[in-house]
């Protein structure tokens, strides 16, 4: 993708709140759906306020094809116009927000902090993949032993399984502790009881655009395109549910209950100048999965723990380049079968980690398996997450100007029992 003037790092905008350090400048531009007095509108976070793009379109200011498409409180329809829309709004919002440009008279802006995030697209199917090579290698050793830490399909293909839709949930949400089937150790039968190993996962999310023919197919660079834009991700998980479940097909129960997204989709657009290639592959790809482009993203992530009293924790800071495979490979071996591919489908990276003890991604890792606990300087220890602590998850992309991504947040509630 072409740099162009919407990414030039000299541009500032009128909404002062933008320029400097905000991770909303005017080179970001990312879309969300917010509540404004009984409405639901779609806007764009320019600095500390939101641009409101509902307001615009009924004014007639901006103009996406022949139907509108921000009036339904999500941002499917617009994602369902494809790139050529995308760039050609991102443009005219651009330079509508550029100090050259005067203000509008109209009320179009919002403050951040007096509204309510709502999920910004409805979530048509969500698949979670395992994508970080130092992630899957980490569990695997922890389970099966160094020698077999990667099982042989690994290094050919993007591992993942369809979770649920209906869990994916926006940040700020309160999760509540998830109850099934646990086999406590020494014991042959298992009992219902809530999670005691309850987990959080940092991930990039990629949130699909343009749909696919049945039966159609796409190369990475195609599907690439086909992306509109990403989110941090947060896949809560129950590793002691999990442990009983997922032999042999995988987790089920224990990943179902809660998917954390950032309110604010970051466009591709917005994200070209961060491209960094992909990490060398150990075996040749096949055709369909290889690309020489830079289809990675260079994405700083940090997750902190917020316990119910005391001080936060920084559990790890990791980056999204540490994929192996690159959200556009994800998408195009989901495509590969002739799986149609929707308006609305979330692709989760899995756990991205990084190689060192810093940049673990899960409390699965960082306490190997909940044998060393972590501690905070008030003398409290965790494990894994106890009820009332809260996970929160950043991103950030440092260049010639910096974009953020909002936080990733979610609290433990007590588990509700029957």
């Amino acid at each position: 993708m072409n740099l162009d003037r919407t990414h030039d790092p000299a541009r500032r905008s009128w909404v002062s709140s933008a320029n400097g350090h905000s991770e909303f400048p005017l080179q970001n531009l990312p879309y969300g759906v917010f509540q404004r007095g009984s409405g639901v509108h779609v806007g764009v976070a320019i600095g500390d306020m939101i641009l409101d793009l509902t307001v615009l379109e009924n004014l007639g200011r901006i103009k996406v094809g022949d139907v509108p498409v921000f009036q339904a409180g999500e941002l499917n329809a617009f994602m369902a116009r494809g790139p050529a829309d995308w760039h050609r709004l991102r443009v005219v919002l651009s330079d509508l927000l550029d100090v050259a440009s005067a203000p509008p008279e109209e009320e179009i802006l919002f403050e951040q902090t007096a509204a309510r995030m709502n999920m910004p697209f409805y979530v048509r199917s969500f698949t979670d993949f395992y994508a970080s090579r130092a992630h899957a290698a980490n569990v695997g050793a922890m389970f099966r032993g160094a020698e077999n830490a990667l099982m042989p399909n690994w290094l050919h293909l993007p591992v993942g399984y369809n979770g649920r839709a209906s869990g994916v949930v926006v940040s700020g949400t309160a999760v509540r502790r998830p109850t099934g089937q646990v086999l406590q150790q020494g014991s042959t039968t298992p009992v219902y009881a809530p999670t005691m190993r309850l987990d959080m996962e940092v991930e990039l999310g990629a949130v699909v655009g343009t749909a696919t023919e049945g039966g159609g197919t796409l190369t990475p660079t195609q599907a690439d395109e086909a992306i509109f834009g990403y989110v941090l991700l947060n896949d809560w998980s129950a590793r002691d549910l999990q442990l009983w479940e997922y032999q042999p097909l995988g987790p089920f129960l224990s990943k179902a209950f809660a998917t954390t997204i950032s309110p604010w989709v970051v466009t591709r657009d917005a994200l070209a100048p961060f491209r960094t290639p992909i990490p060398p592959k150990e075996h040749a790809l096949l055709p369909y999965l290889a690309s020489d482009e830079p289809l990675g993203f260079d994405i700083a992530m940090e997750a902190s723990l917020v316990p119910g009293a005391g001080a936060p924790l920084s559990l790890c800071q990791t980056n999204a380049k540490h994929l192996y495979y690159a959200p556009g490979q994800m998408l195009a071996h989901l495509a590969s079968s002739g799986a149609p591919i929707c308006t609305g489908d979330l692709l989760g990276s899995g756990t991205i980690s990084g190689p060192d003890d810093s940049s673990l991604g899960s409390l699965l890792e960082i306490t190997e398996n909940g044998t060393q606990p972590l501690r905070f300087p008030d003398g409290q220890e965790r494990a894994f997450l106890e009820d009332g602590d809260q996970i929160s998850i950043t991103g950030r992309c440092t260049g010639p100007y910096s974009i953020g991504f909002g936080s990733c947040d979610g609290a433990i509630q007590a588990a509700h029992l029957p």
